[in-house]
């Protein structure tokens, strides 16, 4: 962030009316978590956090919480605490509280199918062996949500395990290409916000 986006940033007001959007960010707390493939999700959380200024640390609906408004909307922000395999517990307590559609959630969680650097945006679909995603599936009843894969890269090799793999850290060579995804993730939610996700997925899209 420069120091126009800082001062954008500090002289914003504070978020008012009503919430319109949930922004969640699927990965597992802990340190021993930090910077792993499966913690996408909440590293592009913490992109969208510094660019606009906001704290992203209260503990509500079974997550880290903030409350932003990006492209006009007012959109809570969410980092699980729930663990991976339950992120559909959070999601759900949030979405019922403010009266959310599933079609104003946007999911954004890792993707070992795409190399570092790559996104890809769909507006539904099935939960593709992603545990976050099978949870959120199940206790909503739907996968009507709009959704950013990141690419985190494929296994090393066939027999290698996957757990292994997820919750290993990035290589120093993939940094550069990972942070270029983070920044265009978060210009993607500040064009879905808007209600163009074709735009987000035209140019995005890998």
């Amino acid at each position: 962030m420069d120091i126009f986006e800082k001062l954008k940033a500090l002289s914003a007001p504070a978020p008012t009316g009503t919430m319109e959007y949930i922004i969640i960010g699927l990965g597992n707390v802990g340190t021993q978590y930090e910077g792993t493939r499966h913690n996408a999700g909440f590293m592009v959380i913490d992109n969208l956090a510094r660019k606009y200024n906001i704290d992203v640390k209260k503990m509500k609906f079974k997550s880290l919480c903030g409350d932003a408004m990006i492209s006009g909307k007012r959109c809570l922000l969410m980092k699980p605490s729930t663990f991976m395999n339950n992120s559909g517990e959070a999601l759900v307590e949030a979405m019922n509280f403010y009266k959310i559609p599933i079609e104003n959630v946007i999911v954004i969680y890792d993707d070992i199918s795409l190399q570092p650097s790559k996104l890809r945006i769909r507006k539904k679909g099935s939960d593709g062996g992603h545990n976050g995603i099978k949870s959120i599936i199940y206790l909503t009843g739907k996968d009507t949500f709009p959704r950013i894969k990141i690419g985190v890269g494929a296994k090393p090799n066939p027999s290698y395990n996957l757990a292994d793999w997820v919750l290993s850290t990035f290589k120093r060579e993939e940094y550069e290409d990972l942070k270029i995804a983070l920044e265009n993730a978060v210009s993607c939610i500040e064009l879905m916000v808007q209600g163009k996700t074709d735009d987000a997925m035209n140019s995005y899209n890998s």
